[in-house]
């Protein structure tokens, strides 16, 4: 089944012998053998491509329920021995402050090295959903302060403030202070309609009774701050993650916005038989037994 799992994410057998730690004819052999056993055949081979066959992709499915279950079992049975190992799914936002994560996971392995863990970046609504599916183990999420993560369990990190982001040569680069009414006419760039970190603003200009240009939609940081240091437009963000980022940026500079947007920070996790590591990682964090 790891095999089968191996080929099917990497479309080539030499690749997933590479990964299997296994020379490439005994996986394909094992393979071939799978095959005449199941009486179907999982892949379509030519000299250049590998694909699943209709019953392979069924199969990969099955195979994957199977492998989460074996090695859940080995971590449990590992566990009741005060060892924890497995792996760990972490979702993460791509402006997470509230929580060092590379530190976290510092001092986790030193605590635990055992596990192996497996990092998703993605939108807050995505990584809320797939902790629900049990396709992630934990997740830190950013939301406007009118929603809460559904479905799963959360631990308020951090509160914050957004702060407007500008060239360092524009006009209101060196206000005390601004106001939504004072910047609604700027051009704009943002995170992609529809996702929880553009909500943060367009609610907070909704209820003002404002309306803004986003001329530019990003689904990166890095990217909305350059179009921002060469003048293409202002921004709002979250002040605790892009402090650090502006301080080392001359090209660009903070104003404090009045009625701005706020976001707040969460960690969430599914209560519903959290594994050995999900819970070693919630240890880590300090979250309390009662929460949990």
């Amino acid at each position: 089944m790891r095999y089968v799992v191996a080929v099917a994410e990497t479309r080539n057998f030499t690749r997933a012998a590479e990964r299997c730690f296994v020379v490439q004819s005994s996986l394909s052999h094992r393979i071939a053998s799978l095959e005449r056993e199941l009486g179907v055949k999982l892949f379509a081979r030519s000299s250049r491509r590998v694909e699943l066959t209709s019953a392979g992709a069924a199969f990969l499915a099955g195979a994957r329920e199977c492998l989460a279950a074996a090695d859940r079992a080995a971590a449990d049975a590992a566990a009741a021995t005060g060892v924890v190992r497995g792996r760990l799914a972490v979702g993460v936002i791509v402006t997470t402050a509230a929580v060092d994560v590379p530190e976290l996971l510092q001092r986790y392995r030193a605590q635990h090295p055992d596990v192996r863990v497996a990092l998703r970046s993605g939108r807050s609504d995505e990584l809320a959903a797939a902790v629900r599916s049990g396709d992630l183990d934990i997740a830190f999420l950013g939301l406007p302060e009118s929603e809460r993560p559904s479905g799963v369990e959360t631990v308020v990190l951090d509160h914050d403030q957004h702060v407007l982001v500008v060239q360092a040569g524009h006009r209101l680069a060196g206000a005390s202070r601004v106001t939504l009414h004072e910047i609604a006419a700027e051009t704009f760039v943002d995170f992609v309609a529809g996702t929880p970190a553009r909500a943060q603003s367009d609610q907070a200009f909704a209820a003002a009774g404002l309306v803004r240009d986003v001329a530019y939609e990003a689904g990166v940081v890095e990217l909305i701050t350059r179009l921002i240091a060469r003048g293409l437009g202002i921004a709002l963000l979250p002040s605790a993650f892009i402090r650090p980022l502006a301080a080392d940026d001359p090209g660009l500079a903070l104003v404090p916005v009045v009625d701005g947007p706020h976001r707040i920070e969460y960690l969430a996790w599914s209560r519903f038989n959290p594994s050995p590591a999900t819970r070693a990682m919630l240890d880590v964090l300090g979250v309390t037994r009662e929460r949990r």
